[in-house]
């Protein structure tokens, strides 16, 4: 059985999971991209995982090709190719053009065989949870990879904190089947919850016993969530205590590992003036309960391919709740960025405009000191800013100009190599050689 992990690099979580619940890695790295950080992830979750590593280096028929910077970068990363003198098998394929598959799925067999890969199918059944999701017609699903045992109809089980008795299960084709043995992937029905993604799955005695088992999970998990809400941070005290702005996001999607895909990588986006926090995050079609917390928190709503019940739809267009579609995920972070950036305090940025230098000073009945001026650089315009300066030192600023006139005329604007004569509001210590500096504030939005 094959197990495809996505190479976003959202889809931590899913990754980690698949280095934990397989015998074997195949690495797959793009021969002219070569190492990139989600594949260095990769590697540790493995290595982690104590997982043997085979690498296929795929793209290999591409001009762009670059086998040794490939391998280069292999060893580096902790992978020393055979070729090298190492241990971890390096393959060279096109997925595309079929060439060295042969030759891959040799070494993974090869590989199973040393390693002795074997499963007792007469055990009771233990695997993990791949995906779970709410189906409209069966309710809660889950995708399970069996490890050992032989997985049957009518099987009690417990999975996560939930239990249940396998009503019917469903091959990778959709065909129904009645048992399945080790390494092999079922979609089951029978739950009374959606478990985590991850989440041991394990069949027991009996219907009773697994609701007990569930029921004491459930009592612990309770009681772990009071303690750690009882039990602040100092940190999150301080944060309680300043003004600090927050992006909340309720998530629903189709299934499990895209709702911890999405939750981990809008938790990535968070910043030091604006936060990011997913107050929920289950699976199934938008409802109005969802809704209903969405309106009382202030929150949006992120759809990964489900959508909102007519009832639902209803009555976020009456709170105004904010709900988004999307089927990728790329296009859900680059949304939810922007939308943090529209509550980032935006940057002030100064433009002088123009300055101009006092010649002479001129006393003019109630109306006080006007400078005779000669702009030396840019513009002045009668809108601007005023700062004035004596030997280089700022001695009056934020200022407004109160008249500006080119001969005996008001005018809007003088430019450079021009003479002026100019007053300002609230300043009348105006002298010889100050020199006069017109300025802007322009608002630049922030970026993350």
């Amino acid at each position: 059985t094959f197990l495809d992990t996505p190479g976003h690099e959202a889809f931590t979580a899913m990754r980690s999971r698949g280095a934990a619940v397989t015998d074997i890695v195949i690495l797959v790295v793009a021969a002219d991209d070569g190492v990139k950080e989600q594949t260095k992830e990769a590697i540790t979750h493995a290595k982690e995982a104590e997982v043997p590593i085979i690498v296929a280096v795929n793209k290999i028929d591409l001009p762009s090709a670059n086998m040794d910077k490939v391998l280069q970068e292999l060893a580096t990363a902790g992978l020393q190719p055979e070729s090298w003198g190492g241990d971890t098998v390096v393959c060279e394929i096109s997925a595309k053009n079929h060439i060295g598959i042969e030759h891959l799925l040799e070494m993974v067999l090869l590989q199973a065989e040393i390693l002795n890969l074997k499963a007792n199918p007469d055990v009771r059944s233990v695997g993990h949870v791949i995906e779970a999701r709410v189906d409209a017609g069966k309710g809660p699903v889950a995708t399970l990879l069996i490890e050992k045992g032989t997985l049957r109809e009518g099987d009690p089980f417990v999975v996560g904190v939930y239990s249940g008795k396998i009503r019917a299960m469903f091959d990778d084709l959709g065909r129904r089947r009645t048992e399945a043995p080790p390494a092999t992937p079922v979609e089951i029905i029978g739950l009374d919850g959606v478990p985590q993604a991850g989440d041991p799955f394990q069949v027991v005695e009996s219907e009773k016993y697994a609701r007990e088992m569930a029921s004491t999970r459930q009592h612990y998990e309770q009681i772990s969530r009071a303690a750690e809400r009882a039990q602040p941070s100092m940190d999150a005290l301080a944060d309680w205590m300043q003004e600090h702005k927050e992006l909340k996001i309720i998530v629903k999607a189709d299934v499990q590992g895209s709702v911890e895909a999405i939750r981990d990588g809008l938790m990535k986006l968070s910043h030091d003036d604006v936060k990011v926090r997913v107050i929920m995050g289950s699976t199934g079609a938008i409802s109005e309960s969802d809704v209903s917390l969405a309106s009382a928190s202030n929150a949006m709503i992120v759809g990964f391919h489900v959508r909102a019940t007519p009832q639902a739809t209803e009555l976020a267009e009456r709170d105004g709740v904010d709900i988004r579609y999307y089927s990728i995920i790329y296009n859900v972070i680059e949304d939810m960025t922007k939308a943090m950036e529209g509550l980032l305090e935006p940057d002030y940025v100064e433009e002088v405009k123009g300055k101009a230098e006092v010649r002479r000073v001129f006393r003019i009945s109630r109306v006080g000191n006007v400078a005779g001026c000669m702009v030396t650089s840019g513009k002045i315009h009668r809108n601007n800013k005023i700062r004035i300066l004596r030997d280089n030192v700022v001695i009056f600023e934020d200022g407004e100009l109160d008249s500006l006139k080119r001969h005996k005329d008001d005018s809007t604007e003088v430019a450079e190599g021009f003479e002026c004569g100019l007053s300002l509001k609230n300043f009348n210590d105006i002298k010889e050689g100050d020199v006069v500096e017109a300025y802007v504030i322009n608002e630049v939005a922030r970026t993350l």
